[in-house]
């Protein structure tokens, strides 16, 4: 009985073992689907750390022993990157260091009311999503401009929230395959184009024309929706540095960028915006709902910063015009604050007010002693921005603007070419100034040769220089159809003052880290150096790829400059990142060590094989 009952008790456990197997196999398969993704950008970051051990490279704590690892002697020749994993389909839309995801699961703690969860917040090391961000699904070449100024393919950005939520302000409207722009905002309703005629009608600019005979060339559009303003601007040669969250109306600038309109993705939060001192002739905010009043006026003493001597800030709100209590208590006090910021009414209409910067420091040495807000300390320099803490205080002019009484810079497009006042902050001649400008004309001359084969006048539009250095490359790019943020690393001199003051925009960024703005958003990456740059700092050369992957539209091309060692590694990857060679060009004779070749790629349009299935 007892050897029975024992081979009972055998064959029971046998089958609960089969049972808990069977289950726990069951559940292995249903977690892995579950956590597709996160095991996707596990395995990516993986892949890439194994990648970068490969080629000597590794993070900031490697530095010291990684430096010029692109060195040729030290690069395998055998190793060849296959391919990077591909981000989940949600990712399309990834921007790494506005991730609001990221800001949960690290659970940092943020002041909601100060903005301080649409700043920049970048990943660590460990949480980066090493892997190729997908296309959406049906995604198509971009409309070329000037057609996209008013129409885009909604398959590219398929979000039409903000046609339904703005569809009585002609913001957009959804037409079959495509969306439409008529030009409209939440303030001008019936254009931009009458809207901006009439803000000159109110300046007295010569027959409507914003641009002041040249005189009025930057703006900054502060809460810019889909761009419309900037957009009609650029029919005045006016460039407007379109600015916006990614908030409540998260695709906007990338309804702007997808348009070929100037945008950029930034907030007034607590920190610096990522442009100099005096960069703009005009600030305008239409409807943009900011809290002016806030924090003793800290994000109008923002504006005042970024502003140019005489430099003006339209604004249309309610506040402006309306007469009930509340509105006429934030007029009243907003017209005190701007007071004594020593800013007057240049002109005032039905819902639009403009205020006039000061031309120098008379009326800010005649306030009464202890007058809020106060004077910026001597010591505080205001062109450092990346990171930097806005301060509720009036930034004077240095000794020689207050003497001058303006901003000495010539109408444009003279400006373009003519040396920047400023030039002098850098112990720069006008002789170096000009033969900068000429050297970056003709390489951009040779530029165009190596790409003419693959490109017609309207293939580029949205163009970036990674290392705009005085900005002479897209001074060399005037007569294209074409935009050019110019980026000036943060680590070297601060020469992105000198860009503005050439008539041309941009912002101050480190390239260790994600740049703000969408994926698929440029179609020309100018790299100089920077690869070569990061690698000295001890960053990722890899990251850097992907991330410039990353913002470059497919078909979109990357003309890299740079040591012959770094164009060899960026070979050994062009297939997992699925760029293609176009063109090689020597530019030993006129680079500074003679060491510099030209390596010109293009990134394919490829799909996500969950879009490929669909297509199927």
């Amino acid at each position: 009985m007892r050897g029975r009952s024992d081979e009972v008790q055998m064959k029971r456990l046998v089958t609960a073992l089969v049972g808990i197997a069977l289950v726990l196999g069951f559940l292995f398969v249903y977690k892995g689907s579950i956590f597709n993704s996160e095991s996707s950008r596990t395995s990516a970051l993986e892949y890439g750390s194994k990648s970068l051990r490969k080629l000597g490279w590794g993070g900031d704590e490697d530095a010291d022993e990684t430096s010029s690892k692109l060195s040729q002697e030290d690069v395998d020749d055998t190793i060849m990157v296959k391919s990077f994993p591909v981000c989940d389909d949600r990712h399309s839309e990834l921007i790494p260091c506005l991730d609001r995801h990221l800001i949960y699961q690290l659970r940092l703690k943020l002041d909601l009311s100060l903005m301080e969860h649409y700043e920049r917040h970048c990943p660590p090391q460990e949480r980066r999503y090493n892997c190729l961000i997908p296309p959406p699904h049906g995604y198509k070449v971009p409309i070329k401009w000037p057609r996209s100024r008013d129409e885009v393919w909604k398959a590219n950005i398929p979000h039409t929230h903000l046609a339904h939520e703005k569809s009585d302000q002609n913001w957009m409207v959804v037409k079959g395959e495509k969306i439409i722009f008529p030009g409209g905002g939440t303030h001008f309703h019936y254009g931009a184009d009458k809207y901006i005629a009439a803000m000159a009608n109110m300046l007295n600019f010569s027959d409507n024309v914003i641009n002041n005979g040249g005189r009025l060339r930057t703006v900054l559009d502060v809460g810019c929706g889909v761009a419309s303003f900037g957009g009609y601007l650029l029919t005045s040669d006016v460039i407007a540095m379109s600015l916006a969250p990614n908030d409540v109306h998260q695709n906007q600038i990338q309804f702007a960028l997808e348009r070929g309109i100037p945008a950029y993705l930034g907030v007034l939060g607590t920190k610096r915006l990522p442009y100099p001192s005096r960069s703009f002739e005009l600030a305008h905010c239409s409807r943009c709902r900011i809290d002016w009043l806030q924090r003793d006026g800290i994000l109008l003493l923002e504006l005042d910063r970024v502003l140019r001597p005489g430099g003006y800030f339209a604004y249309s709100s309610p506040e402006a015009y309306a007469q009930d209590e509340e509105d006429l208590r934030i007029w009243k006090e907003m017209s005190a604050l701007v007071e004594r910021m020593c800013w007057k009414i240049a002109a005032k209409r039905n819902q639009t007010v403009i205020w006039v910067k000061p031309l120098n420091n008379d009326c800010y040495m005649q306030r009464p002693p202890g007058t809020q807000p106060p004077l910026c300390r001597s010591d505080d320099d205001p062109d450092v921005v990346l990171g930097v803490p806005m301060e509720a205080c009036i930034t004077p002019y240095s000794d020689h603007d207050h003497k001058f009484g303006g901003s000495e810079l010539t109408p444009w497009p003279a400006r373009l070419t003519s040396p920047p006042p400023r030039l002098a902050d850098f112990g720069y001649s006008n002789v170096m100034f000009e033969k900068d400008t000429e050297m970056w004309r003709q390489r951009v001359g040779n530029y165009w040769n190596l790409l003419s084969p693959k490109i017609q006048s309207d293939t580029l539009r949205n163009v970036m220089d990674m290392k705009a250095n005085l900005g002479s490359f897209a001074a060399a790019l005037k007569d294209k159809d074409v935009w050019v943020m110019n980026v000036v690393p943060e680590d070297g001199p601060n020469t992105l003052k000198l860009v503005y003051d050439r008539g041309l925009i941009g912002a101050v960024h480190n390239w260790c880290e994600a740049f703000s703005t969408y994926p698929r958003t440029y179609d020309l990456l100018h790299a100089w150096n920077i690869i070569s740059d990061v690698e000295k700092k001890g960053c990722s050369p890899e990251d850097l790829l992907l991330e410039m992957d990353r913002i470059l539209r497919p078909t979109g091309f990357i003309i890299i400059r740079d040591k012959q060692s770094v164009v060899d590694f960026v070979k050994k990857y062009l297939s997992a990142l699925h760029w293609e060679a176009v063109a090689t060009g020597d530019a030993s004779s006129d680079s500074e060590d003679g060491e510099e070749v030209v390596f010109v790629v293009q990134k394919k349009l490829w799909l996500s094989s969950r879009n490929s299935r669909d297509s199927e």
